[in-house]
């Protein structure tokens, strides 16, 4: 028996059918009695040869459907067995903040062709920014989420598509610049459309030649085509964006209102690609005969930046978190880098064991409110250690 597999199974909601109406949902209904996501997939690697892989649960256990009535309540509920899509090994997840990884990525193929600068402030290419604080932002910051600027930007509440990425640069400075570290989203939305503007060439398709191409990640990309939607994993039951259970669209609020597309998430992904994307990093950024970055480029990436004077309980480097024990578990003594991403994802790698750790859930189908799972990424992570 899978020792990973026990250890996914005994997570997975259990309760009998029961359906909940979507003002339920938001607050006081109670999730399932036991478990903490309706499905998962998991890999665990070492030198670059699969330890093991399993897949438990469903993909998609929850559907909305309209009641009948005049007001047209909608039900979400929990889909008869035979209507379910289980879940595999090759499920495509919204990777959420995943994406941020493949984004501080291609920002250091450009800092080696010497389009942009880790140090420069941005402000000659945000005029926007050129009168005020903002302008003192360097990449360096946007990348290490020292910049200032806030966690989240509402945008799916600016009612014109159309001002919705004037409205990210419209956005004010929590903090000065340098001065504080807060995960950002809005940094790398950012980030994301300053690497736009630099090259002239949209993200998704940056993304692709820096690294999907090269490293044949054929099940990766933005906006999901219809066969892969048709492997995906389920998330959330979402009204107030207009959207009823969202399954092939990005969750994110944020990237979904810019088009589904942006530096902070918006990637969709399997284990199997992520798998490869993180031995690249382990192995200095080469992998297969394809070179992505320097070592000394994955080396900053992966090193943490942060002053002593900043100090948020573990090291940051240029987009991944180092030694943080809150999901990499016993795996962040051993100099583990990684990230997580809200869905259910999380991606570890640690050079020292040689290994690379990938779980993705589907923790948030069919709501934000049912579960975290903190817990569950940390012992998978010491499952590495055992296997």
């Amino acid at each position: 028996m899978s020792k990973l597999r026990d250890l996914l199974d005994a997570e997975l909601y259990a309760e009998p059918p029961r359906s909940h109406t979507a003002q339920q949902l938001g607050g006081g209904d109670q999730p399932p009695q036991r478990g903490l996501y309706p499905g998962a997939v998991a890999l665990l690697m070492r030198d670059g040869e699969v330890l093991d892989h399993v897949a438990v649960g469903d993909a998609v256990r929850y559907g909305a459907a309209d009641d009948g009535a005049a007001d047209k309540v909608v039900e979400v509920v929990e889909l008869p067995p035979d209507e379910r899509v289980p879940m595999s090994t090759d499920t495509v997840f919204d990777i959420a903040s995943l994406s941020k990884l493949f984004t501080a990525v291609t920002t250091m193929t450009l800092v080696e062709e010497e389009v942009i600068s880790l140090d420069a402030p941005v402000a000659s290419k945000i005029p926007e920014w050129s009168e005020d604080q903002r302008g003192q932002i360097t990449v360096r910051q946007l990348l290490t989420h020292t910049s200032g600027l806030p966690a989240i930007q509402r945008l799916w509440e600016v009612p014109s598509p159309s001002r919705r990425r004037a409205a990210i640069f419209e956005t004010p400075l929590n903090r000065m610049p340098g001065s504080h570290h807060e995960y950002s989203c809005v940094g790398y939305i950012v980030l994301g459309l300053l690497l736009e503007r630099v090259t002239g060439t949209r993200l998704a398709r940056l993304v692709d030649e820096a690294i999907l191409t090269p490293l044949r990640l054929s099940d990766t990309r933005y906006l999901p085509n219809r066969q892969l939607i048709e492997r995906s994993a389920a998330t959330e039951y979402q009204p107030y964006t207009g959207r009823n259970m969202v399954r092939g669209e990005v969750h994110d609020e944020t990237s979904w209102s810019l088009g589904g597309t942006a530096g902070n998430a918006g990637l969709f992904s399997t284990a199997t690609d992520l798998a490869r994307f993180a031995e690249m990093l382990r192995r200095g950024g080469e992998l297969g005969g394809e070179r992505i970055l320097r070592a000394d480029s994955v080396e900053l990436l992966t090193s943490n930046q942060l002053p002593a004077t900043i100090d948020p309980g573990y090291g940051q480097g240029l987009g991944p978190r180092i030694g943080d024990r809150s999901f990499m578990g016993d795996l962040a003594a051993h100099g583990a880098f990684g990230h997580t991403g809200f869905t259910g994802t999380s991606l570890v790698v640690t050079p020292y064991l040689r290994t690379v750790t990938i779980l993705l859930t589907n923790r948030v189908h069919p709501s934000r409110e049912w579960s975290q799972i903190s817990d569950i990424r940390r012992r998978v992570a010491d499952l590495t250690l055992a296997v």
